[in-house]
Order: C-alpha cells, then structure tokens, then sequence
C-alpha cells in the first residue's frame, strides 16, 4: 500500500509541475496575443499615415504639374511680349 501511495505522490509532484508549466506557457500565450494586438494596432496605424502621406503627395504632385504649365505659359507670353517690344 505504501508504494502505491508513494507513486501517487510522484504523480501528483508531476502533475503539479504539469500544471506549473502550462499556467507558465498560458501566461506567455497572454502576453504573445496582447502584443500581437499591440503589433496589429501600430500597423493600421502606419498604414492609415501612408495613406495620407499618398494622398498629400499626389494633390502636390497635381499642384506642381499645374504650376509647371502656368509657368510655361508665362514664359511664353514674356517671349511674346519681349518679341512685339522688339518690332515697336
């Protein structure tokens, strides 16, 4: 009988450890999926950033297209303007 009580305390130590290591794996597991969260949340937001960064660069881009061709068209009216005053 003492040896049958003997080996259940040795598995009740293992169990014990058992449980021990899976409360300690648990633990880990929480911390894991809350930085994963962490992670996921700080990646929307990059992306939503980049979006708007997008979207700032090509209304600029669309602004400097249309400045580049008012400029041309300055350019082209002094050239003008120059030419008619060289004939007067």
């Amino acid at each position: 009988m003492e040896e049958v009580l003997s080996e259940l305390k040795q598995i009740n130590q293992r169990l014990d450890s058992i449980e021990n290591r899976l409360e300690s794996v648990e633990n880990r597991l929480e911390v894991v999926e809350f930085e994963q969260q962490q992670i996921k949340q700080a990646v929307f937001e990059t992306n939503e950033k980049v979006n708007r960064l997008v979207a700032i660069q090509e209304s600029q881009h669309r602004i400097i297209e249309l400045l580049s061709a008012r400029s041309i068209q300055h350019e082209a009216e002094l050239k003008r303007m120059s030419d008619l005053q060289v004939v007067v």
